[in-house]
Formats: C-alpha cells, sequence, structure tokens
C-alpha cells in the first residue's frame, strides 16, 4: 500500500469516527424509544444503545466508531443507519467513509415540478427543453420543447413518444441512425435499477406495439447519453440544428433537464409563441 493510500484511508477513518460520533450525540434516548437510565456525561446516545439498536456487537461498533480496520458490511451499515436515523444522503455518506460504495438512492414517485425548474425551462425558450425522469417520463416541457421537437405535453414518456408517435418521427431527419443508441442509453438506465417493476412494465407496453424498438431491444447494446445533436426538419422553420446537453437535477435523484441549444452557424430558432 502506498503512503498516499495509507493517508487517505487514516484519514476516511477519522471521519468516520468523527461522523458516528456527532449523528450519536443528536440522539437522546427518548428518540429512539429506549428509557433513560442514570446520569449521563455526554449528551446523545451511548455506544452500546447505538449497537443493541443495530443488532451488532458492542466492541464490533465501538471499533468502528474508533476507525479501525475492520471489515463492514452494506447490512450491517445499513441497520446502524437505521438505529441512529440518518437520512439518505448521511446513509450515503456512511458508506463512503466505510469504504463500500453506496447503494442506489431510491427514486422518488413525487413528479411535482418545483416552480424554479419550471422557470428554468421557460427561460431557456425559444430554445427546446424538458425535464424527464429516470423513466423517460416527461415531467415538464417548454413551448419551444412542444413545437419544435414535435413532444406532446407531459405525462408522456420520451422513448414511447419516439418509437410511436408519427409527428415527432417526421420531424426528425436521423431517426432511424439514432434509434439504436437511445435504446442502448435506456438499458443502461434500466440496468441501474435491476428489478423494478416500472422499467419492466415500460419495456414490456413498448414492445407489445413497436415491432422497432422489440428488435433493438434483443440486441443487448448499452450506452450512454452523451452530449449529441438533434437534426429536425420543421415545417415552417425548415432544418434546425440543436446541440442537446443533459444535466442532472442535484436535489431531485434521478431526474434530467435536457438542454438544447442551436449549432453555431444554423438559423436561429423563432420563437414557437
Amino acid at each position: 500500500m502506498s503512503s498516499e493510500s495509507s493517508a487517505v484511508t487514516h484519514n476516511r477513518r477519522d471521519q468516520l469516527r468523527d461522523f458516528l460520533r456527532t449523528r450519536r450525540a443528536r440522539l437522546t434516548p427518548g428518540d429512539v424509544g429506549l428509557v433513560a437510565a442514570g446520569r449521563r456525561r455526554t449528551p446523545g446516545l451511548r455506544r452500546e444503545e447505538v449497537a443493541v439498536l443495530a443488532g451488532v456487537g458492542v466492541s464490533w461498533y465501538t471499533w468502528l466508531e474508533q476507525g479501525r480496520d475492520i471489515n463492514v458490511s452494506a447490512e450491517v451499515l445499513d441497520a446502524i443507519g437505521r438505529a441512529l436515523r440518518l437520512t439518505d444522503p448521511e446513509r450515503a455518506h456512511l458508506y463512503l467513509l466505510a469504504g463500500l460504495n453506496p447503494p442506489p438512492s431510491g427514486a422518488s414517485r413525487d413528479t411535482a415540478v418545483p416552480p424554479e425548474l419550471r422557470q428554468l425551462l421557460d427561460a431557456w425558450a425559444p430554445r427546446p427543453a424538458l425535464l424527464r425522469d429516470r423513466y423517460w417520463n416527461q415531467l415538464a416541457v417548454n413551448d419551444a420543447a412542444r413545437a419544435l421537437l414535435g413532444y406532446d405535453d407531459t405525462g408522456h414518456n420520451c422513448l414511447v413518444t419516439f418509437f410511436t408517435s408519427a409527428r415527432y418521427r417526421d420531424l426528425h431527419v436521423h431517426w432511424a441512425s439514432v434509434a439504436q443508441s437511445v435504446v442502448a442509453a435506456f438499458r443502461a438506465d434500466a440496468a441501474r435499477a435491476p428489478g423494478d417493476p416500472e422499467f419492466a412494465r415500460l419495456i414490456g407496453d413498448l414492445s407489445a406495439v413497436s415491432p422497432e424498438f422489440t428488435e433493438l431491444w434483443a440486441r443487448h447494446d448499452v450506452g450512454v447519453p452523451l452530449q449529441a445533436v438533434k437534426a429536425v426538419r420543421h415545417p415552417e422553420a425548415g432544418d434546425l440544428f440543436f446541440d442537446l446537453t443533459t444535466l442532472a437535477v442535484t436535489d431531485h435523484p434521478h431526474w434530467y433537464l435536457e438542454l438544447y441549444h442551436p449549432r453555431a452557424g444554423s438559423l436561429v430558432v423563432p420563437d414557437p409563441g
């Protein structure tokens, strides 16, 4: 082990020690359903109380909090996280400090778009913009995305629209050549949530109505959404070329903002209004 990696490991364990102590100190026995007994010299739960709540040995938890070199599992970290009432970001932080990759956070079913995000979409006009979730469901679109890219209003799925909307297909010049990369990117997203019934439902429903999707899905190609160029042949505006950039919305896991910007040298996008 290099001196640099040893220093990093030592620093991580120091942070783990301080993190567990501070999380323990902010709780009282009453917060976790325990009866306080005796006078406490310091605030918060005792180590043995956390160990009991998590179902681990007191010595083992003490060693973990001391930052010793011990083996930890995801199951035990989850139990400690529950005992300490950790939030999802705190649980992910605990995983990292313990030297494990944090599990994927659960996808929120809340589709209420904050007004700040809607204002951002509208402010991007006359350039198209849309907000989607991990399943590629449209959560919000601006007027330019409707008028220039052929998207319907919210409540639709981008992948379903891509394969089933005749209007969308007619607008997009290189539809056939990008279909394979679209399906490959969707497979990569689905693979991050194995067993998710919503992905399975979408794949099954689309396979039932689109032979093209079925054929491409059977290839098992995997890709990632990269910065891409979208070419649109609009009946009134003519040929339009956009650079597409996809941004993650950090305070809403599994939400993604797609921003379309006219390519340098292309025609100015007309105001769809």
